[in-house]
Formats: C-alpha cells, structure tokens, sequence
C-alpha cells in the first residue's frame, strides 16, 4: 500500500469507530470486530487502572484504540506541556491534563473530524479547561518548533505509511530536554509476508509495526538520544490465532509463526538539550 491509501483506511475505521460510540455502542479494537471496551484482548484490553476509567468520561474509554497506557508511564509533571499524537476520543489527552495541571496543557491532534467532535464533546463533558484538539496528520503537525515538553502516542505511530516523518516531526516540536514516550507496537524476528501484506492488518496494529532494532535507529536518525524500547506485553500463539482469525487470515498456519514476535512497548527518547536554558 502506498502512504495515501494507509492513510485513507485508517481515517475511515477510525471514523466508524467514532460514530459507533457517539451512536451510545463501542469502539472497535484496533479496527476490528466492534466489541466492549475491556474485552479487547489481547491489544488493547486492561491498559487503564479503575480510578482513571472513573475520572473521565465513558465515551472517551469506549473510543480508546491504543496498546498502553502512556500517560501513566511519561512521568508527566504540573506545568509541562504534552502532545498526543493521534488522539482519538481523547482518553490520553484528558488523563495528562489532570497530570500536569492547571499551569500546564495537554494537546490532542488527530486528522479524523469524527473522533475530534467526539474528544472535544468529552472534554466539555469532563470539564477539563487546560486541553485543545487539532486537526491535523501526525506527519505535519501544526504547531511551532521548541513548542511541547512531551510527546506521547498511543499505539498510533504504527500505523503510519512515513514513520520517519513523524519522528523529526516529533523531534521538531519537543523542547531541548523534551521526552518522547509512546506506547506502540514492535516486532522481534522475521514476520510472514501474508501478515505484513494484510490491509486489514494495518488497522488492527499489526502490518505498520517496526523491528525494535529498526525503531531505535530511525529514533536516532530523527535526532533522539537516550533510546529505551520496554516490552509491555508479548503477544503469544494464543493470542495470534485469535487476532488473525478476526483479520480473516489463516490463524492455524499463521499463529505458531508470530508467537512471541509481536509486543506492544513503552518506547522512550529525548532531545538533547536543557528546558532551562
């Protein structure tokens, strides 16, 4: 697939998934089978503890389509100023702005009008002032260079068609000292064509996912220093065989081959520098 047509199939699954939950239903896991919220395993399913899913909306935790829980991991503190990449219905968005306070700001940017309707509804549900949705591809993001302190990213990235991009783009707007710390998922080995050939595959986290190693250099390359990539839950042939059968891959011949090959990881990096000056 070229970088058009990705991106095309992502906007629209991703708006169906919208529409779904603004309906009064659930998100889809991953792009998949529309199903509830907890019961999307083994990608996106127990990422968010009870007292965060009870702080926000429910409508922000039924859109949620990520495979971490970032915000819990970046170690966000009052004041800074955090981006999330690909944002959804907002659930990333609405736990870092409880994290960094009134003094600081939480930014969601996403290219679908359907989930930014529905994160901006709830934003005004929750009542959370220091936040703002904006339009816009996580290859272009529309803010200015030095802007943002974190950059967080929940199993967004992958899906992608210009990695690349996205990372100097992310380097681009994070301060000298600024932390990059996504939520994503990445291979370990050699996966079969068939599953990084599938289209469905790319919405459901799977085809878009790079090598660890792979990840780490283009990190590198994009600038970053300090590179950690922290598996946080490894994907077995149990877990395979359910996945593929839902993308309508041969799940017998496939599973076995991808055991222990796919991860989701907290993924963290810097930019060089002092916020201090």
């Amino acid at each position: 697939m070229n970088q058009p047509d990705i991106k095309d199939i992502v906007r629209e699954k991703y708006a169906e998934a919208a529409r779904e939950v603004a309906a009064g239903g659930r998100g889809s896991c991953c792009g998949g089978t529309p199903t509830a919220f907890r019961d999307c395993a083994p990608i996106t399913g127990n990422l968010y503890a009870s007292d965060e899913l009870g702080a926000i909306p429910e409508a922000a935790a039924a859109a949620s389509l990520g495979c971490g829980n970032p915000t819990a991991l970046a170690a966000l503190t009052p004041g800074e100023t955090v981006l999330d990449l690909g944002s959804g219905g907002g659930i990333d968005v609405l736990l870092s702005a409880k994290r960094v306070g009134p003094t600081g700001k939480a930014y969601g940017l996403d290219m679908t009008d359907e989930m930014l309707a529905l994160a901006r509804e709830n934003q005004r549900q929750a009542g959370v002032t220091n936040v703002e949705f904006l339009k816009g591809e996580i290859e272009h993001i529309p803010l200015p260079a030095n802007a943002v302190d974190v950059i967080i990213s929940n199993c967004v990235i992958n899906l992608s068609g210009d990695k690349d991009q996205v990372l100097r783009e992310a380097f681009r707007v994070l301060k000298p000292g600024g932390r990059f710390a996504v939520s994503d998922v990445v291979t370990e080995g050699e996966v079969p064509d068939a599953v990084r050939a599938s289209m469905l595959a790319w919405i459901g986290c799977v085809a878009g996912a790079l090598d660890r190693d792979e990840y780490r250099a283009k990190l590198e390359a994009a600038g970053f220093t300090d590179v950690d990539i922290e598996p946080t839950r490894v994907y077995r042939t149990a877990d395979a065989r359910t996945l593929l059968a839902e993308k309508g891959l041969d799940a017998d011949a496939l599973a076995p081959l991808v055991d222990g090959k796919f991860m989701s990881a907290f993924i963290r990096a810097r930019k060089a520098g002092s916020c201090c000056g």
